[in-house]
């Protein structure tokens, strides 16, 4: 996770900002537990130890899974990296361009699958020709059980602009009928044919309502995913503080105006476990997928 000195990254400081906190996070680092292992091995009440796991959890720190009856909480980040100014990232400027759910140009999907607007399902569920209903431009989230979407995006820099790094954020998830909360699925991102990173979401999650996901519906329906975001620099592709690919910005330079960026589940994938994409009014992120570079 990378953290700098700006109001959003406040509510992680504070997480961090405790011994008790840090105690959770040392003892989650070696296995799951639920609120009330924590708080036998805490020696705390149950309701104080729920207070510090939830500000863990809207940190981003930590996640939730249900395992049975149980609340369960696990570790989902590796490390913290601090990202302080430096005189080359103060002089760059950026442009983004939101890449909405339903305005992809190519497709090839396996059910389960399906498309939704924020008033509900486009279509049958679980047939691929709904792909190809004109209403899918208005979809706010998409799932399949395997293959791609494909999706134009434009490059709208000048000529003269030298694009230093990039990024793509969004918010996934794996695919199950119904939901799983532990269904991993090795979910592939490539841009311009370039693969730049394969990423293992860890589930389908429907152990709480996503916080914009309409209350139409099901409960037992994709609530919300994880947040990603991909990093591409010169000095490879990461996400969070971990580096996941050798990808450096340069083998993707000179960037074509208009870029193609494929999301997909491949079949010989070792979790072939089904995508899910939120975009806005759906999961815990309200807004789309975006592709945003960093020039001078």
């Amino acid at each position: 996770m990378f953290v700098d000195l700006s109001k959003k990254s406040l509510i992680v400081y504070k997480a961090l900002a405790s011994p008790v906190r840090l105690r959770i996070i040392e003892l989650l680092g070696r296995q799951s537990y639920s609120v009330k292992e924590l708080a036998d091995l805490l020696n705390l009440s149950q309701p104080i130890t729920l207070k510090h796991v939830n500000l863990l959890q809207k940190a981003g720190v930590i996640r939730f899974k249900r395992v049975g009856k149980n609340k369960i909480s696990y570790l989902c980040i590796t490390e913290v990296v601090l990202k302080l100014p430096d005189a080359e990232n103060n002089s760059m400027l950026s442009k983004q361009t939101d890449i909405p759910v339903g305005s992809f140009v190519d497709y090839s999907v396996e059910p389960t699958c399906g498309l939704a607007t924020s008033m509900g399902f486009i279509g049958k569920t679980d047939d691929p020709q709904y792909f190809l209903d004109p209403a899918r431009m208005s979809a706010k989230i998409l799932w399949f059980s395997k293959g791609f979407v494909e999706y134009d995006v434009g490059n709208f820099l000048k000529p003269k602009d030298k694009v230093k790094m990039l990024t793509l954020s969004g918010e996934f998830g794996s695919e199950v009928p119904l939901s799983n909360n532990d269904y991993p699925s090795d979910i592939t991102f490539s841009l311009n044919g370039h693969r730049l990173v394969t990423w293992t979401s860890p589930g389908d999650f429907a152990d709480t309502r996503g916080k914009y996901t309409p209350n139409w519906t099901p409960a037992e329906f994709n609530q919300y995913g994880t947040q990603l975001t991909i990093l591409v620099s010169n000095e490879g592709t990461w996400i969070g503080g971990n580096r996941v690919s050798n990808l450096t910005i340069n083998e993707l330079l000179p960037l074509p105006r208009r870029m193609k960026l494929r999301i997909s589940v491949e079949e010989n994938a070792e979790h072939v476990g089904g995508c899910t994409i939120f975009g806005k009014h759906f999961g815990n992120v309200d807004r789309e997928m975006a592709l945003t570079y960093y020039y001078i």
